[in-house]
């Protein structure tokens, strides 16, 4: 779509039957593009109108709205499956929850974005090839390789759903970026949702309990059940159909949280000393700091990705890369924690599996921070900031394929 606009942006025939014959898809694609264009005199001409249509909630077409109905349905299936065949729910939930969170969303995009045969057979492969796997491994609840493959497989699920998010195009920066900023999106999105969920049932369970009817367990099992399996699906139709009320708050939520952030983790790694608790010794403590890291690192690359439809503050820039600094410093004493865990108490699929991760995020991190780094001194542009963060996630992918197929193996299922 947006090479399509930027090809017939002088065209205003060829842009008005782009934009009827998808509204949301041709909306996302200009607020994108806009940055670029905006010294254009139609493309002026078209934010303005795109803000003043914007103002109300387009609800999409009743077709999608088909389509999403099915998938949400199907999601709260696959989510009943262990009452309706008998499986015991910790066994079921433990190896399948990735699929059922991200296999409707998959289809949705492979769908949305009309991939071709070529690329959705290896989607459908890698999935089915998923949910064989996973389920035949031996069922040993006190089992680490277990635990790890059952986490990593939720990062390879999320690749498959980059994957046809981006339309497949796995190489093409802008996509994947996209992609990125979707999450952020998704999240603020869903939380609300989900609170005005909770809301609603509270609301009705206690309705229903005052004239003496007692509905909680048919409610949970099938109503509260089947619409938190839909909420992911639902939640990405409505950014999908209204980009412009999710993607104003996202960037206002990254603008706020970065700095507060900032501030937090220098009190933090100040107070840690002070406060008795010591990630060398403390294994609690360093799966909390390893944790915190992981969503540090999530923040600082939705914010960047939100920068290719925003404006680029050299404030906010200098705010990321010392998000970026610090997160390193922060990624430093996690890595030092488990070479010293090592060391001591020897070789464990955790300790392992932990290192590779903590060594990957520290080197995309330090990537990022030399390109963030070069922004502020004018020697280079958020492009190649985008270019290596992008860029550098299939290296995630590949580390949770060879956790996911070969620490069960190495390790004797242990």
């Amino acid at each position: 779509m947006k090479e399509t606009i930027r090809r017939h942006i002088n065209e205003p025939g060829q842009l008005e039957s782009l934009y009827r014959s998808d509204k949301s898809g041709f909306r996302r694609a200009f607020q994108d593009l806009y940055p670029e264009l905006q010294n254009i005199p139609i493309a002026i001409f078209w934010q303005e109108r795109l803000q003043h249509e914007g103002e109300g909630i387009d609800w999409g077409s009743r077709r999608e709205w088909l389509v999403v109905i099915l998938l949400g349905l199907l999601a709260g299936i696959a989510a009943r499956l262990p009452v309706l065949l008998g499986i015991n729910e910790d066994f079921f939930f433990q190896r399948n929850v990735g699929f059922i969170l991200f296999t409707t969303l998959t289809v949705y995009f492979s769908w949305k974005n009309q991939l071709p045969k070529e690329k959705v057979l290896p989607i459908a492969l890698l999935t089915l090839s998923g949910i064989v796997y996973i389920n035949l491994l031996p069922e040993n609840p006190d089992s680490d390789t277990l635990v790890l493959a059952c986490l990593h497989l939720l990062v390879i699920l999320w690749g498959v759903f980059g994957f046809s998010h981006a339309g497949g195009g796995q190489k093409i920066r802008e996509r994947w970026l996209s992609f990125l900023k979707f999450n952020g999106d998704l999240l603020v999105m869903g939380v609300p949702i989900a609170i005005a969920g909770g809301l609603l049932t509270g609301i009705t369970l206690g309705l229903f309990s005052v004239i003496g009817l007692d509905i909680e367990k048919f409610y949970t099992e099938y109503i509260l059940i089947f619409g938190l399996a839909a909420l992911p699906i639902i939640s990405t139709y409505l950014i999908q159909t209204n980009p412009q009320v999710v993607g104003k708050i996202s960037q206002v939520i990254a603008s706020l949280f970065s700095p507060l952030l900032l501030v937090m983790l220098v009190i933090y790694l100040v107070a840690i000393p002070y406060s008795g608790k010591d990630p060398y010794n403390d294994r609690d403590f360093l799966m909390l700091f390893n944790a915190l890291l992981m969503g540090v690192l999530a923040l600082i690359f939705f914010s960047i990705a939100g920068f290719s439809s925003a404006s680029k503050k050299t404030l906010e820039i200098w705010i990321l890369a010392l998000l970026a600094g610090v997160t390193i410093l922060v990624n430093g004493v996690a890595l030092s924690a488990i070479v010293f865990r090592l060391a001591e108490w020897g070789i464990t699929p955790n300790r392992i599996a932990v290192l590779g991760g903590n060594v990957w995020i520290l080197i995309h991190l330090l990537l990022v921070s030399w390109k963030l780094i070069g922004v502020l001194r004018e020697k280079t542009g958020m492009h190649e900031v985008e270019k290596v963060m992008v860029s550098y996630l299939p290296l995630y992918f590949i580390w949770a394929l060879l956790v996911t197929l070969l620490f069960p193996f190495l390790f004797g299922f242990a």
